[in-house]
């Protein structure tokens, strides 16, 4: 599992330079799409790159997810 979880931050991280913090948001209502229309694993996997791109945002921020 340990490949697809440097996929994810790395598609994470490719996002975030393209597009910013936006990225964020549109891969929230990509997941929330894929979910509407019976695509559930699809959902998670976008999910789970918008979780690695929130959490290298906030890093970047000096943040933490948990406690600001």
């Amino acid at each position: 599992m340990a490949p697809s979880c440097s996929l994810t931050k790395h598609l994470a991280l490719s996002m975030l330079s393209e597009c910013g913090i936006a990225a964020i948001w549109r891969l929230n209502l990509a997941a929330a799409d894929a979910h509407r229309t019976g695509h559930p694993a699809a959902a998670v996997a976008i999910l789970e790159i918008a979780e690695a791109a929130e959490e290298a945002w906030l890093r970047a921020e000096g943040k933490s997810a948990i406690g600001g």
